[in-house]
């Protein structure tokens, strides 16, 4: 059974983008694969952030995966700073590294951090999503275009590793999710839904309310010719409301374009909105069931841990001897 791992940034409640677009892929992927999940609070930490802020949203962000149907049964969910070896790793890997490489990172330029303000760990940031993969002897690691250039480090850093100490690392193979889907932001349709380039009003969360999700639904951009066509260049808003009700209710773009193209835009995003509001109901309703018990919220979150411990330690024995560490 191949083992995948992914990870999630707890810097805010998770929205549908999340979701649809990496969570419910990973509830399917829990029985069919050896799954690693990790909230990812170290990452978290590259930008200015408040302590208790950030304790709170690594719960809540634990909380809504348990509530969106991962299962501590069926596969492992922790958090990333529970396991020591992703920050030994990180600083092996970093001697691995080189300066050039992480210069060209995209997602560094895009943020548009340059000079002295610049944190090191903004700039290494990739290297430690590296050592979140190698360290499990991963194979399959779910990605989007945003994090493609990232996983294509991980891999030359593997190889390079590899090649100068002996075989160390497996080296993760990239996938595209099949239940995937790209979801846009409701004001601004040509970029991602996300909390850190959204408006509040770009966004529906998962926690949010019948009232929220209808209005931001209706307030979203589409165009003024009410034709409903399925066209991501010419119609991005519209396509993202055609995505959005497609996977929220299991059918292909195609059927619903059928359904809704004798119907103006108020009535598609109508639907749109009973069916985001009944996908998420259940979700919200097991979040609040988790949220009065934070004890056992917790305690699958140290289990996990143990058990990412447990996977990840001969890993790092193994490294550790290659690169001529004295063992602990």
């Amino acid at each position: 059974m191949a083992r995948v791992f992914s990870g999630i940034q707890p810097t805010g409640d998770l929205h549908l983008g999340n979701y649809l677009g990496a969570v419910r892929q990973w509830v399917v992927d829990q029985d069919s694969h050896e799954a690693l999940y990790c909230v990812v609070d170290l990452h978290a930490m590259t930008a200015s952030y408040e302590p208790k802020e950030l304790t709170t949203r690594t719960q809540t962000t634990a909380t809504l995966l348990l509530a969106s149907g991962l299962d501590p049964a069926r596969c492992t969910l922790f958090v990333q700073s529970q396991v020591p070896a992703h920050t030994e790793l990180a600083w092996i890997l970093n001697c691995t590294a080189t300066f050039g490489e992480l210069n060209r990172m995209t997602q560094f330029k895009d943020k548009g951090q340059s000079g002295s303000s610049v944190t090191v760990g903004l700039f290494a940031y990739p290297v430690l999503m590296a050592a979140d993969i190698l360290a499990y002897d991963t194979d399959q690691v779910p990605v989007g275009d945003d994090q493609r250039q990232h996983l294509e480090l991980a891999r030359d850093i593997a190889l390079r590793f590899n090649n100068r100490f002996g075989e160390t690392f497996t080296v993760p193979k990239a996938t595209v999710p099949p239940l995937g889907a790209r979801v846009m932001d409701l004001q601004d349709p040509t970029i991602k839904m996300s909390k850190s380039n959204s408006s509040p009003q770009g966004i529906i969360g998962l926690l949010d309310s019948p009232e929220t999700i209808r209005k931001r639904i209706r307030s979203a951009v589409t165009d003024s010719d009410n034709h409903i066509e399925f066209n991501p260049d010419t119609k991005p808003g519209l396509a993202n409301l055609l995505t959005l009700l497609a996977v929220t209710t299991e059918q292909s773009i195609e059927a619903v374009v059928s359904e809704y193209e004798s119907s103006g835009y108020g009535s598609l995003k109508d639907a749109t909105a009973d069916a985001i509001i009944a996908c998420l109901s259940p979700i919200q309703e097991r979040y609040a069931d988790l949220s009065s018990d934070l004890k056992y919220v917790s305690g699958q979150l140290n289990q996990g841990a143990e058990r990412a411990r447990s996977l990840s330690s001969p890993v790092i024995e193994r490294v550790r001897e290659r690169a001529g560490l004295l063992a602990p």
